[in-house]
């Protein structure tokens, strides 16, 4: 599973012997530098570069060239190393020939894979404008495990600033040295060859981001398993601590000595209330879950830690099972090699016997971590059959009964649920997909056509079609879960292709105006909310956040954008990427309904949208990878009970409590 990478990003390297792949569009110099615990490179040695391209576990391309494949063998490295960063330069030009920044090429694009070809992680390098050399990524070493990191630092000085930053004394001569043989490499180097098609290397192919724990953030870091918590670590108390010393500097044993002056309250709580008990448990037996069985302030808080325990438990116990059946594996391979070495097991029914003892130990060991896994499953769906029916609207699924119970909240939650999350080994066990509010990245739910996992295929009509009812369960969920003024939806359906997926929100009258039809209502809906971003941005910089315009509408604002990019022209799409960029952080948000396919003809221009949104499909898939375990998690969008009504009627309750609201 591929995690496609932000600047900072890191993420585990399961594999020893790896190929970096760079497409950059022009041809540019690719090195590589080894460098120590601190960051320090020893000497002019510890580069791999066109002119010196062999190191111990290290080569690269010996001239400079718009596609690169740098092998590197983590095993091989010298204990010395602890980091190894990946350089892209541009050759110098030439007689004016050749660009001189990377600003006026395409973003180049560095991918981690193995020797078979399949992608670890990617990242596209964007935001560079007169840098003439960049670190593109960095391998390094943490705790006896290799990771990789989106770095993205770039130098308007070339090489020799590069080499320099890094505390290399020989960095001038180093880096003509590496120009010269460049300019060589040039010399008697042949036409690239044409762009490779969707059948040959596919690392250039844009893959989904990888969301986890602390990513929403994963995030955001990203975004970003997308696991249940995508806003960060759970909330839990202040700290331990019981009765304090009375306030006041008549009592305070510092105050005759000038010293700080304790005013916290003797009576007021400074630790989170424990978790309700569980019942005793019958001898022999696990104990009964409870539902809240996890610290916090607030039974919300309570299950929204306790479902990011059962996330941690799935993926923990998954990698046990994971792990111990590589590891049978490995052992029978091994004995079934010994077998095979002595040429007096060849004759005879020796070797007969010694691979069916191999398989027999292999298949005991696979049943012993089968019958883990199961007890472990078996034990988080007595415990998901209690926490699902406790679950406040924001957490609950479609068809809990809470909804029939609903009423507009006063207060914003926690979370809110976008789906539910499962691995392929626990087939029984479905874990909230919970995403932190207020929301910190956007989504893109993407209509392209696709092969279900049931192994039929999916319709494009019929993909879009659920992508837009997806897109709006979604939007009807935040609306539902906001108090009747601190939310407003506005959405952009150029063609009006969208009009019977989004009648729950246009008919209830909870929108904040009719869907925008044809290129002028896109310009109106963009301009509209770029303002609001501009006004906001300059009310916080100015420190006067009230003195915003009489009657400006202050509540959390969400763009639903039905099949971009129709209807958008190069300035709309701009526009489009400030919003995602600046817009989260003043309450602007973006729901995209898009083919990622369709979309490929804005190239680099629409590749950070595509990394800062967290991508959703309409049909299960496994694309959600959390940056933890590493788990490729199968995501399932949330569904509305067929021939529900239950959508309608929760809309028209925030509808009917917006009206009074306004009176």
């Amino acid at each position: 599973m591929t995690a496609e990478l932000v600047r900072g990003q890191n993420h585990p390297l399961s594999q020893s012997r790896l190929e970096i792949r760079i497409s950059a569009g022009t041809p540019v110099a690719a090195a590589a530098a080894l460098s120590d615990e601190n960051g320090r490179i020893h000497g002019t040695e510890w580069v791999a570069h066109p002119g010196a391209p062999v190191q111990p576990g290290l080569e690269v391309s010996r001239q400079a060239a718009a596609d690169h494949r740098l092998a590197v063998d983590l095993d091989a490295m010298t204990e010395a190393v602890h980091r190894v960063s990946v350089l892209l330069a541009l050759p110098a030009p030439d007689g004016g020939a050749g660009p001189a920044r990377f600003g006026a090429v395409a973003a180049p694009f560095v991918a981690v894979t193995g020797l078979d070809g399949t992608e670890v992680a990617s990242y596209t390098i964007t935001g560079l404008d007169l840098e003439s050399a960049v670190v593109a990524l960095e391998l390094y070493r943490r705790q006896g495990a290799w990771k990789v990191r989106a770095v993205g630092q770039g130098y308007a000085g070339g090489l020799a600033e590069l080499f320099a930053d890094q505390g290399l004394s020989e960095a001038a001569q180093l880096a003509a040295g590496i120009d010269e043989a460049v300019a060589r490499g040039l010399a008697r180097s042949v036409q690239a060859p044409p762009p490779r098609t969707s059948e040959g290397d596919r690392s250039r192919q844009a893959a989904a981001p990888a969301v986890g724990p602390d990513h929403g953030s994963v995030p955001q870091g990203a975004p970003g398993p997308v696991p249940p918590a995508y806003g960060g670590q759970p909330s839990g108390g202040q700290g331990q601590g019981g009765p304090q010393p009375a306030y006041g500097a008549a009592t305070d044993p510092h105050a005759a000595s000038g010293g700080p002056v304790n005013y916290s309250h003797p009576g007021r709580q400074t630790s989170a209330p424990p978790p309700p008990a569980a019942p005793p448990a019958r001898p022999g037996q696990p104990a009964q879950p409870v539902a809240g069985d996890a610290t916090g302030w607030s039974m919300e808080e309570r299950l929204y830690n306790q479902v990011w325990g059962m996330f941690e438990d799935l993926a923990r116990t998954t990698a046990a099972y994971r792990s111990a059946v590589d590891f049978a594996e490995s052992r029978m391979d091994k004995e079934l090699e010994q077998a095979l070495s002595d040429p007096r097991s060849r004759i005879g029914g020796q070797g007969d016997a010694a691979r069916e003892a191999a398989r027999a130990r292999y298949s005991q060991l696979v049943d012993q971590a089968r019958a883990s896994l199961d007890r472990d499953v078996a034990q988080l769906v007595a415990e998901s059959q209690v926490v699902e029916p406790a679950l406040p609207p924001a957490f609950a699924r479609w068809d809990n009964p809470c909804w029939h119970a609903y009423r507009v909240p006063m207060e914003i939650p926690m979370a809110l649920r976008l789906g539910d999350l499962r691995l392929p080994e626990a087939e029984a066990i479905r874990v909230p997909m919970l995403l932190r509010l207020p929301l910190e990245r956007g989504l893109w739910i993407d209509s392209g056509r696709t092969d279900s996992l049931d192994g039929t295929f999916t319709d494009s009509h019929d993909t879009r079609r659920l992508a837009m009812d997806t897109a709006v369960a979604h939007a009807a969920r935040l609306l539902a879960v906001y108090p009747a003024d601190e939310f407003t939806v506005h959405v952009v359906d150029p063609a009006g292709s969208g009009a019977q997926a989004l009648a729950p929100l246009s008919q209830t009258g909870v929108l904040a105006g009719p869907p925008a039809q044809g290129a002028a209502g896109v310009t109106e809906v963009m301009a509209r909310l770029i303002q609001r971003v501009d006004l906001v941005q300059m009310a916080l910089r100015g420190g006067a956040p009230d003195a915003l315009p009489p009657g400006f509408d202050t509540a959390q604002q969400l763009l639903i954008v039905n099949d971009f990019p129709h209807g958008f022209d190069d300035r709309a799409v701009n526009q489009l990427r400030y919003l995602v960029d600046e817009g989260p952080a003043v309450g602007v948000h973006l729901m995209l309904v898009a083919d990622r396919e369709e979309s490929a003809g804005y190239g680099p221009l629409l590749d950070p949208l595509w990394r800062a949104l967290l991508r959703l499909t309409p049909v299960p898939d496994d694309h959600l990878a959390d940056p933890w375990v590493g788990h490729a998690w199968t995501y399932e969008p949330p569904t509305v009970p067929h021939g529900s009504e239950v959508l309608r009627q929760v809309l028209t309750k925030v509808a009917e409590a917006r009206r009074t609201w306004n009176r």
